[in-house]
This record gives C-alpha cells, sequence and structure tokens, in this order.
C-alpha cells in the first residue's frame, strides 16, 4: 500500500505494508509513478518526499506476489514486461524526470529497487538504522533502478560492484561516507529532519526547477537509455532457471521466518 498526505506544498509519499515490510506491488508502482507525475505540474506541491511507515523504509519488489501471479498464468513474458517495463520502468522514470526537490526520508532498511530510486533524489535523509542492500545476483537478477549507472557515479567503481556484484549491505554510516545520502540521523530525532523539510518547500519554485534541469540536462537521456536496457536484461533475467530457483529458495527462507 501507497499512503499519500499534502501539507503546506509538502506531499509526501509513504510505503506503507508493515506485514510485506513495506514491499511495493504491480499496483504501488503505478500509484507511485501518478503521483510524481502529478506532482510535477501541481504548482501547489513544492517537494515530495518519500519514506517508509514504521522501521522499514521498504523491501522492494513484493516477489511472492510477482511469482505468484506468474504460476497462474499462460504468459509469463507478457506479463514480467508490463510488471518491469511499464510499472517498474515508468515509476523509474518518473523520478529522474521529476522537476521539483524529490526527497527520500530513509527511516529504515532499503532494498532492491527501493534502495536504486533513493540514488535519483535530490536530498536524501537516513536513519542510523536504515542500510542499502540490493541483492540482485544473489537472486539470478541483475541491476534496476538506474543504478548501473548511478551506483558507480555517486559511489566510486570499487563500492558500487561491492553493491551491484557482491550484494554488500551498506550502512547509514557508509552511505554518509560515499556521499550516498545528504545526512544520517538518530531514529529519535526525525522531527528535526522534518522541519528541514519544511524550510525547504519555501524555496522560490521556479529557481529550483531551473536550477535542476540545468543539474539534470546532460543525465536525462543516459539515464532513459540505462533504464531500458536494465529493464530488458531484467525480463531475460526472470525468466532464467537460476533467477527462478533462487528466488522460489528466498521465497520458501521468508515464510519460515
Amino acid at each position: 500500500m501507497i499512503d499519500i498526505t499534502v501539507k503546506n506544498g509538502i506531499k509526501v509519499i509513504t510505503f506503507n505494508n508493515p506485514k510485506k515490510r513495506n514491499a511495493i506491488s504491480k499496483d504501488d508502482y503505478k500509484k507511485i509513478a501518478d503521483e510524481l507525475n502529478k506532482a510535477a505540474t501541481d504548482d501547489s506541491i513544492k517537494v515530495v518526499v518519500l519514506t517508509g511507515a514504521g522501521n522499514f523504509y521498504s523491501s522492494g519488489n513484493d516477489l511472492s506476489a510477482l511469482m505468484k501471479e506468474s504460476s497462474s498464468t499462460d504468459n509469463v513474458e507478457t506479463l514480467l514486461k508490463d510488471a518491469i517495463f511499464d510499472c517498474m520502468g515508468n515509476m523509474t522514470r518518473a523520478f529522474y524526470n521529476f522537476p521539483k526537490i524529490l526527497i527520500a526520508v530513509v527511516n529504515g532498511p532499503a532494498i532492491g529497487i527501493t534502495a536504486t530510486t533513493v540514488a535519483l533524489c535530490d536530498v536524501i535523509y537516513c536513519s542510523k538504522s536504515a542500510y542499502f542492500y540490493t541483492p540482485f545476483t544473489k537472486l539470478g537478477l541483475c541491476c534496476e533502478g538506474c543504478s548501473s549507472y548511478t551506483f558507480p557515479r555517486i559511489l566510486g567503481n570499487s563500492k558500487a560492484n561491492e553493491m551491484l556484484l557482491l550484494n554488500h549491505k551498506m550502512t547509514a554510516d557508509e552511505a554518509l561516507q560515499f556521499n550516498f545520502v545528504s545526512k544520517v540521523y538518530e531514529p529519535a530525532e526525525s522531527e528535526k529532519v522534518w522541519k528541514e523539510i519544511e524550510k525547504l518547500a519555501e524555496l522560490p519554485l521556479q529557481s529550483i526547477i531551473t536550477t535542476k534541469k540545468l543539474i539534470k540536462k546532460y543525465d536525462l537521456k543516459i539515464l532513459e537509455e540505462v533504464n531500458q536496457m536494465e529493464a530488458t536484461e531484467l525480463c531475460e533475467r526472470f525468466m532464467s532457471e537460476e533467477a527462478i530457483a533462487a528466488i522460489i529458495n528466498f521465497n520458501s527462507r521468508k515464510s519460515k521466518l
């Protein structure tokens, strides 16, 4: 589930599926993309914030739901293309095309697509209790959320390879050290973060839009190409025997927790 609140020019998009550690479904991808696209053209919205309910930011893609849906259809390829290109790909596109200030308040662990799309945000506040985990090769999959471009660019090749190839869990302190996040806060001090965000919403909107356009201008074409390439490869990986076996094993272990 995705919750939406709007107050004082700030739209907050909250991952809210505590039973599944705020995992996101196909419908959630569509809703997030829709809310970002609406906020982009709504002059009353100055800032958009993404965060999670409870102690998790998000555990990423709801793989159990996707596998369940795959087992009940005769056309798995069409299902995956819809999930990856139309849902995940469009959400990722809404992130990098968003013209205003986009903030992630990472209140807990961020996994998979919700870790990679953090790198597409402008400002990232990270709880001391958070970590970033992209277990793509562990699941027989590959990069998503434009991380094959953004991670090496932000983190440098060595740390990006640790994350994307070797499934390294990056702590909040590491994320700050490698310039992946803007600020690390103690969980008990989250109110200070939201007060800072309120101040950001007071900045002149057109100045923000113009400045961000100049900053992002040369990246947008590359990000679109990367998004398409990752989606194509991800579709192939999802249909591979090693990915299916890894995901079944992953879901089996989760059910025993």
